[in-house]
């Protein structure tokens, strides 16, 4: 295991910069995703720490070694790559365990390894096969499993899970979050799926034009997230946003006008002027759907999606739809006149600048 340090690491193409001068920490034995939008520089971040770009500045270290220089081979990571990327005349067990026999590895220690990774990944039976054989899960333990024989300081895999049809990425986050205590190393990984940045992760960076908006734990990110960006981005659906203008303030909550003329109340203990510019973040799992008249704001259904166990409706209130998850059975129907209702403890506030108030 290693502890990884990027100090004010940056990347440009010419002139254009694509990494800003990134500070982070990853601590030993950490599993760490990186999360963000197409293009946020996630995946160049990953392959600045594996060696395969060049850091243009700063400094990469592991356990305080400083590695910036360092050919990949020489760094002590193993990196699992969105292609599987198997040699497709070996066998299973032969493409496990090529690395070590071109380290020159005995024999007998490459047929351990390979057989405890295979026991770990549950592809024993597989050993034999070659990977036209294989289904694309399969393939991709193949591929974790070429990983870990190595026993790396650090593995780093690179959007793993991209490649295979949605049920199989249910199936496969959920191996890997079995196994993530068995690799007992520091991980960084890359996707640009927030599900698999929350099952996954111990800490969360979430990334946006090169630059950390906010990392942390994920119950973290999903409870404060620090501005509109990652409110927006952790959590399915995505939040709902709503233009206020503040109100009166008593201690900890604020009134809140909505363009209609409605008055919510929130939690809210930074001071602020009457009238200020404010938007308000509300998540679907946190609003409750009730009578017309008696809820914290009014709305008329535009959409109702029935997934069996829940219901998303979208509400159009004060010409915004907003998103309400609730159970499945629900009876009500597209056009109806509904109140919704919140906690205020619940609400998230965000000033004009997208930073998060308080």
């Amino acid at each position: 295991m290693a502890k990884l340090e990027l100090r004010q690491v940056a990347k440009s193409f010419g002139d254009a910069t694509v990494i800003h001068g990134i500070d982070l920490t990853v601590d030993d034995g950490e599993f760490c995703v990186f999360v963000g939008p197409s293009g946020c520089g996630k995946s160049t971040l990953l392959r600045m720490i594996a060696g395969l770009e060049e850091c243009s500045a700063g400094q990469v270290l592991m356990d305080a070694d400083d590695v910036t220089d360092l050919q990949p081979a020489r760094r002590g990571i193993a990196m699992v790559f969105q292609s599987y990327a198997l040699y497709p005349h070996m066998s299973v067990e032969e493409n496990m365990g090529f690395g070590l026999k071109i380290a020159k590895e005995p024999r007998q220690t490459i047929a351990a390894k390979v057989a405890a990774a295979a026991h770990t990944l549950q592809i024993e039976h597989l050993l034999q096969r070659r990977p036209r054989d294989l289904s694309g899960g399969q393939r991709q333990r193949v591929a974790i499993g070429r990983a870990i024989v190595r026993a790396p300081r650090i593995f780093l895999f690179d959007e793993p899970l991209s490649n295979l049809d949605a049920a199989l990425r249910v199936e496969m986050r959920v191996e890997l979050a079995k196994i993530k205590s068995q690799l007992n190393t520091t991980v960084v990984y890359v996707t640009h799926d927030q599900v698999e940045a929350m099952t996954l992760a111990d800490k969360i960076v979430v990334l946006r034009e090169g630059r950390v908006e906010q990392a942390g734990r994920p119950l973290d990110l999903y409870a404060r997230p620090a501005n509109l960006f990652v409110a927006g981005f952790i959590g399915s659906p995505k939040m709902n946003f709503l233009e206020v203008q503040s109100g009166l303030q008593n201690g900890a909550e604020l009134s809140a006008r909505l363009p209609d003329g409605s008055l919510l109340n929130v939690s809210c203990a930074q001071p602020m002027a009457a009238g200020t510019p404010l938007t308000l973040g509300i998540r679907p799992e946190h609003l409750s759907v009730t009578s017309a008249g008696q809820g914290s704001m009014d709305g008329e259904v535009v959409v109702a999606e029935r997934l069996g166990g829940e219901t998303y409706f979208h509400v159009r209130v004060a010409q915004k739809v907003v998103i309400a998850k609730v159970n499945g059975d629900s009876a009500i129907g597209v056009g109806a006149r509904v109140g919704l209702m919140f906690d205020p403890g619940q609400a998230h506030v965000f000033l004009a600048n997208g930073q998060r108030a308080g």
